[in-house]
C-alpha cells in the first residue's frame, strides 16, 4: 500500500471510531421528558415496615425550562384498547395531545406511551398472531391521526418475562414473546407510516433485557428510530444487595450492552430518575460498608408481592412523615460514590439505603452521551421534579450547547 494509501486507511478509521461522538456532540441531542397524569398511592399495610409512595404530577415549568425539551412523551394509554376490533373513537389520556403542545415550545414532539409496569396483557394478546398485531398496529395509527400526537412510544415491561407478574407467568411461558416483538414493531411501522415516530422503553438491567438481544434487535431498529433505555430502578426489590438504583457505571454497562447488540449510538437515549428511593438493609453488615451490603428481603419469594421494605417519592411530593427525620439527613450528609457514579446515603440509625440523582451527580453521568456518542437524554418524569426542577436545569444545561431547529428532528 502506497503513502496515500495509508493515509486514506488511516481517515477512514479516524472516522469511523469518531463519527458517533461527532453526531452527538454536532447536531441536537434529543431531550425527552415524559409527562404523566395519573396519580397512585399505595399505603402501608399493618405489616409493612414501610409506606410506598408512588405519584405522578401532570404539572409543567416555566417556558424558559420548557423551550429545551424536544419532546414529551404522555404517559400512558392502555395496551388493551388496541386490541379492540373497531377502533375507538375514545383514546383517554389525562390532558388531550392539543392541550399539552400548547404547553410547550413550537415544534416539541408530543408523543404517547402505552403500556407501563404491569401493562403486559394487552401486548402479549396483539403480539401471538398475525391477525392481532395487524389489528393493534391498525388501532396505534388510528389513534395518532385522531389524537395529533407525532409518535408512540412502547412500554412494554417486558417481553420475554420478568414483568410484575413474573412469579404467575414463568418466563419460559413467554419465550415465544421475543421473537413475536420484531413483528409487532414492523406491524406499527407498516401502519403509522413514515412521518410518525416509534420510540422504546426499555431495561437497563441485563437480566431484564431478555427481548433485546444481538439477534433480535437489529430487526427491531429497522422499525424503530430510537430506544429509551431506563437506566434507573437498576437497584429494585429483587435485589439483595445495595446499589446506586441510578448509578453511571451501571448505565455505561447497560448502553454498551445494546451497542455490542447491534444499535447505533446515536439511536439510544440515556435515562435520568427524578424522584429518590430507599431500602430496609441489614445493620451490622452495613456498618462496614454500606455500598454493596445486604437487604433485608423486599420481594415475597413465591408471589413477587412487594414485602413493604422499599418505596419511592418525587422531589415535588411531600415527604411522607416516617421518612422525614431520615431524609433531613440524606439532605445534608448524603455524598457522591466516584466509583460507582451514584449518589448515596445510608442511615445507620433507621437502617435506610437512599438513591437518587442530584443536579451535579446528572452533570457527571450525562459524561456518556458524549463518550459513547448517545443520541440524548429523557427523565422520568418532568412533573416529579417541581417546583424547582433543579434537576431538568441541570439536564437542560448538560443538553443545551448542541440545539438545532427543532423541525429537523
Amino acid at each position: 500500500m502506497n503513502i496515500l494509501g495509508r493515509q486514506a486507511l488511516v481517515l477512514w478509521v479516524f472516522w469511523t471510531l469518531a463519527m458517533p461522538l461527532v453526531s452527538a456532540t454536532t447536531e441536537q441531542l434529543r431531550n425527552i421528558m415524559y409527562f404523566c397524569g395519573q396519580d397512585t398511592i399505595l399505603t402501608s399495610s399493618a405489616k409493612a415496615l414501610l409506606t410506598k409512595y408512588h405519584s405522578q404530577h401532570p404539572t409543567v415549568p416555566n417556558s424558559l425550562l420548557t423551550s429545551q425539551i424536544s419532546h414529551v412523551v404522555m404517559a400512558f394509554m392502555d395496551s388493551n384498547i388496541f386490541n379492540r376490533e373497531e377502533p375507538s373513537s375514545d383514546w383517554p389520556l389525562f390532558m388531550t395531545v392539543k392541550e399539552t403542545r400548547a404547553q410547550f415550545a413550537p415544534g416539541t414532539k408530543i408523543m404517547v406511551a402505552i403500556g407501563g409496569w404491569g401493562d403486559t396483557a394487552g401486548f402479549s394478546f396483539a403480539a401471538a398472531t398475525d391477525e392481532g398485531r395487524q389489528r393493534w398496529a391498525r388501532n396505534v395509527a388510528v389513534m395518532l391521526r385522531e389524537t395529533g400526537a407525532d409518535g408512540v412510544d412502547i412500554d412494554w415491561e417486558y417481553p420475554g418475562g420478568n414483568g410484575e407478574d413474573y412469579k404467575q407467568v414463568p418466563n419460559e411461558h413467554k419465550a415465544w414473546e421475543i421473537q413475536a416483538y420484531p413483528f409487532l414493531m414492523a406491524e406499527i411501522r407498516t401502519a403509522i407510516g413514515p412521518d410518525k415516530l416509534i420510540s422504546v422503553a426499555v431495561p437497563g438491567l441485563p437480566r431484564d433485557m431478555l427481548p433485546f438481544t444481538a439477534e433480535t434487535l437489529p430487526t427491531i431498529m429497522e422499525s424503530v428510530d430510537f430506544l429509551n433505555v431506563m437506566t434507573y430502578e437498576m437497584m429494585n426489590r429483587r435485589d439483595t444487595i445495595t446499589k446506586h438504583h441510578a448509578g453511571k457505571v451501571a448505565a455505561r454497562e447497560s448502553l454498551n450492552n445494546y451497542i455490542k447488540n447491534g444499535v447505533r449510538p446515536g439511536d439510544l437515549n440515556l435515562g435520568f430518575a427524578f424522584y429518590t428511593k430507599f431500602y430496609r438493609t441489614e445493620h451490622h453488615t452495613c456498618l462496614q460498608s454500606p455500598i454493596g451490603c445486604s437487604t433485608l428481603l423486599m420481594e415475597d419469594p413465591k408471589t413477587g408481592v412487594d414485602m413493604g421494605r422499599t418505596g419511592a417519592f418525587a422531589w415535588a411530593d411531600e415527604v411522607p412523615a416516617e421518612m422525614q427525620v431520615s431524609f433531613s439527613k440524606v439532605l445534608r450528609d448524603g455524598q457522591y460514590d466516584e466509583v460507582g457514579g451514584g449518589y448515596y446515603y445510608w442511615d445507620a440509625d433507621q437502617d435506610l439505603w437512599w438513591s437518587h440523582e442530584t443536579p451535579g451527580s446528572i452533570g457527571d453521568k450525562f459524561g456518556l452521551v458524549r463518550e459513547l456518542g448517545l443520541g440524548g437524554v429523557f427523565a422520568w418524569e418532568l412533573g416529579a421534579d417541581g417546583p424547582e426542577y433543579s434537576r431538568l436545569a441541570a439536564l437542560n444545561a448538560a443538553v443545551g450547547g448542541s440545539r438545532r431547529g427543532k423541525d429537523e428532528l
